[in-house]
């Protein structure tokens, strides 16, 4: 076969013997000549093949071998809560997702939760050796409970470093939705949202992602804790978000409506607010890590090694042997562990709790609530406010792209607050534009826009709403602090 006349090229994607030889067959079958090029791998493992020859107006077909032991997730404790958003996540996860980690090979145990901290006990007393994964197919409160759970452990600082997976099944879906945003695809909701975070979750790759520490201090002597991964709101978003909680069975929509009448008697909230710009952190690391593979993050390299023998990579890594229950992967049968819980209603939301063990890294940026902000701080002179929201990830919801600078890892609080004074028409239009993620360029006189590394709020009006990725919290004083990096999740 004439090369001008094929109309395509053939590239070998592997440096290795096997590959090239694979290659050189197909193209003498073909009768075209193997194409030169480089092929080499980048940080984040993915491989690049860098083609060296004119290839315009030609179809490129690029040979690629696969190792016989390819390492695919094992044992993934799967979390569902059949309540959330619409109430389908069940049914979402058996008529979308289920096949396509069957034909994955993703093996995995079905936990179906009960109650409000049900998920947050089951993490805490778990012996997570036996998981390389925990995945939560609901809205982002259970992945909040997760995510404390872990934080309370003893081995709180092994137990952070367990993959955490999320499929959206809820009605606001913010982590997933930013996950989607991370990886560069298009805009996308609902369904189609789920079935492109079931996709990265077979593809399996794993990054850094940010934790806040969230202190609540109604009781000096007796400070609590908790940890965030997405926002930390008050005023106009919070009570946005708790009193659309009746608007749950229609969806994403319940935020618009609840917008809708929230904006009908716009309140002000009083308050002192206060925080630590970035600039005034010395050799604070503002570069984003680049996502690594399920089997780097639990290899025994050094920088990578858990603290404990606990995670060793012997128990994390699916590799198939006679006696291993993954053998045959795609042939496995999946072990779903449901509970009954037919008796659960969703009613009034209640505060959540707080560890007050108060586990964790230590957070040197703060000092105690009832101390004054260090003198380096910010403070932000009005005391009338229309919201306060601090943000750690791109979206608010799936569709609120609220923090547009954000990423997943880059050791920032995105602070937005909103003074008092806006009318109605501009707050409306602000919040259509966040929509696209305009909101920041609107020039709007009352939005105010700061990149921090530590927060705190302290609110006047006595009575009011405080949300923690979106979870209702204790109302009082609270501060924050971002610890870049703490957590591992599988995106892109």
């Amino acid at each position: 076969m004439n090369i001008s006349k094929s109309g395509y090229r053939v590239f070998s994607a592997n440096s290795t013997t096997a590959c090239t030889e694979l290659a050189k067959k197909i193209t003498e079958r073909l009768g075209v000549e193997l194409g030169k090029s480089v092929v080499y791998q980048e940080s984040n493992r993915e491989t690049r093949v860098d083609v060296k020859e004119s290839v315009r107006g030609q179809d490129i077909f690029i040979i690629q071998t696969i190792p016989s032991e390819v390492h695919r997730p094992c044992s993934v404790m799967l979390l569902v809560n059949p309540h959330s958003g619409k109430g389908q996540a069940l049914s979402l996860f058996t008529g979308h997702v289920q096949r396509m980690l069957n034909e994955a090979g993703v093996p995995h145990t079905l936990v179906i939760t009960e109650r409000q901290n049900h998920a947050r006990e089951l993490v805490r007393e778990a012996d997570l050796s036996q998981w390389e994964a925990l995945v939560i197919m609901s809205g982002d409160g259970l992945l909040f409970e997760v995510v404390n759970g872990l934080m309370e452990r003893e081995d709180w600082e092994e137990a952070i470093q367990t993959p955490l997976g999320i499929l959206p099944g809820g009605s606001g879906n913010a982590l997933a939705a930013s996950i989607h945003h991370y990886s560069g695809a298009q805009p996308v909701s609902s369904e189609e949202l789920l079935v492109s975070c079931g996709f990265l979750l077979c593809k399996g790759l794993v990054s850094r992602m940010d934790l806040a520490s969230v202190h609540l201090g109604s009781s000096p002597s007796s400070p609590t804790r908790l940890f965030s991964f997405l926002s930390l709101a008050w005023g106009f978003v919070a009570d946005v978000d708790v009193e659309s909680e009746k608007y749950r069975h229609v969806g994403a929509a319940r935020f618009t409506m609840g917008t809708l009448v929230r904006l009908a008697s716009l309140r002000v909230y009083k308050g002192r607010l206060a925080y630590l710009p970035v600039d005034k952190v010395d050799g604070a690391e503002e570069d984003g890590q680049s996502p690594v593979s399920l089997e780097e993050m639990t290899s025994v390299s050094p920088q990578r090694q858990p603290p404990s023998s606990a995670f060793c990579s012997s128990t994390l890594l699916c590799r198939p042997s006679k006696d291993s229950p993954c053998q045959n992967a795609a042939y496995h049968t999946f072990h779903n562990s449901c509970y009954s819980n037919k008796a659960f209603k969703v009613k009034k939301r209640e505060p959540m709790s707080a560890n007050a063990t108060l586990t964790g890294p230590p957070d040197s940026l703060l000092v105690p609530l009832d101390q004054p902000v260090p003198s380096d701080w910010v403070v932000v002179p009005e005391e009338d406010f229309v919201l306060m929201l601090a943000m750690y990830q791109s979206h608010l919801a799936e569709n609120l792209y609220a923090a547009p600078d954000s990423t997943l890892d880059d050791g920032l609080i995105h602070l937005i607050y909103v003074r008092a004074g806006i009318s109605r028409t501009a707050l409306l239009r602000l919040f259509l534009a966040m929509e696209k993620g305009t909101h920041l360029a609107n020039n709007c006189p009352h939005l105010v826009y700061a990149r921090v590394r530590a927060l705190r709020l302290e609110p006047y009006s006595p009575k009011g709403v405080i949300t923690v990725d979106g979870e209702v919290v204790e109302y009082g004083p609270v501060q924050a602090q971002v610890h870049g990096g703490m957590a591992r999740l599988i995106t892109r």
